[in-house]
């Protein structure tokens, strides 16, 4: 999608219309501290409609976007992720409104947009009037999987192109109880490696990053528009192949961990980036690697396979013995050499760790500090 040129321009026109009205609706929320959505709808419902060229329906959208981004902010700084009270990031976020960008994506309802799945196509509202029959592509099995889509579609564009996000609810399967657990030991220089002593990703990622970040620095020290043009081509280009990287990764740790009828043991690393001091060497890699996403990877992947999954402290994984449980800081002689000091076990550091992981989950799951299947399906 779109079909024409016509169609692309009207698509792209009321983009920018809902993030100017957006950013709008956003200066008054944070003015007169607006947060709830009837409130909020109720002051600048008509403004959107005479000075955006917005229909009731679409005016009704951008509302709820933007009560929905204060609503993700909240959070977030609830759970600690802009930092402390005080804090320069939290400072930031709290001291000004949210804004969007002019191509941010839209959300649109049922009422504003219509798929014709037999067809492939769509019927979408613009301040061009309603365009029927755009056509859209996707996999067979993406078709398929629209048949149960359940609420809004957002409309983004990227380079040009034109995508709607659709949400699928898919049934989770039925957790079954593990006869033991795969741990999974998150590094930079590897990354991730499992305790049956499988290394993921690891030499051939880390070289591509590197070309990625000499090239960045290139461009950046330029300081032209061509070159802001390709750096933000590039950026886009190594999330995407991190993302894939990431999505291959937690598939294939939940086919290993139900295959062997195991659990999968993941360390808790929120908020490592401001815990852990990375040597010089290494801090571009700890900041550019996407730890969060990978293991919301692995976690959805194992609902819809119904393994269970825990996460573990990782504290002292990488210093403490997998056989002898003796820790110590020089156990750990390089970053990738494990020697214990107690028992001598000469193993791969990262496997090392995995191990602990491993152990740990397998603690956490008997303890009953995770929750457990009522029935085992195995």
């Amino acid at each position: 999608m779109p079909a024409s040129a016509h169609d692309a321009d009207a698509l792209a026109a009321t983009l920018r219309a809902c993030n100017r009205a957006a950013n709008h609706t956003s200066e008054v929320a944070f003015a007169k501290d607006l947060k709830r959505r009837n409130v909020l709808q109720k002051e600048v419902y008509f403004a959107l409609k005479a000075d955006y060229d917005l229909g009731a329906q679409p005016a009704v959208r951008v509302v709820k976007k933007v009560c929905d981004a204060y609503a993700a902010l909240r959070a977030n700084i609830k759970a600690g992720n802009l930092g402390r009270d005080g804090s320069k990031s939290r400072l930031r976020a709290e001291s000004k409104p949210i804004v969007f960008r002019e191509e941010a994506a839209q959300p649109f309802d049922d009422r504003i947009l219509t798929w014709n799945l037999n067809a492939r196509t769509v019927s979408i509202w613009t301040l061009a009037g309603r365009i029927k029959h755009i056509p859209f592509v996707c996999s067979d099995h993406a078709l398929k999987l629209l048949a149960s889509r359940r609420g809004e579609s957002d409309l983004m564009v990227r380079d040009g192109m034109f995508f709607l996000i659709a949400t699928i609810d898919l049934p989770e399967a039925e957790a079954f109880e593990p006869d033991g657990f795969l741990g999974v030991d998150l590094g930079i220089v590897n990354i991730a490696t499992t305790s049956d002593g499988e290394i993921m990703a690891g030499r051939g990622l880390n070289r591509y990053r590197e070309r990625h970040r000499e090239l960045r620095d290139k461009l950046q020290k330029k300081r032209t528009k061509s070159a802001k043009r390709v750096l933000k081509r590039v950026r886009r280009r190594e999330a995407r192949h991190a993302a894939n990287q990431n999505h291959i990764i937690a598939k294939q740790l939940v086919a290993t961990a139900e295959r062997t009828s195991r659990g999968i043991a993941l360390e808790d690393l929120s908020g490592i980036r401001q815990r852990v001091t990375a040597k010089k060497d290494q801090r571009a890699r700890l900041h550019s690697w996407a730890f969060a996403q990978l293991g919301a990877f692995v976690e959805y992947k194992a609902r819809r396979a119904g393994v269970p999954v825990v996460f573990v402290d990782p504290r002292n994984t990488s210093r403490q013995c997998s056989e002898c449980w003796h820790t110590h800081r020089t156990n750990r002689v390089t970053q990738a050499r494990f020697v214990c000091r107690s028992c001598g076990i000469v193993m791969h550091a990262d496997h090392n760790g995995s191990r602990n992981i491993a152990h740990r989950g397998e603690a956490a799951w008997k303890r009953g500090a995770v929750n457990r299947p009522r029935t085992s399906t195995r």
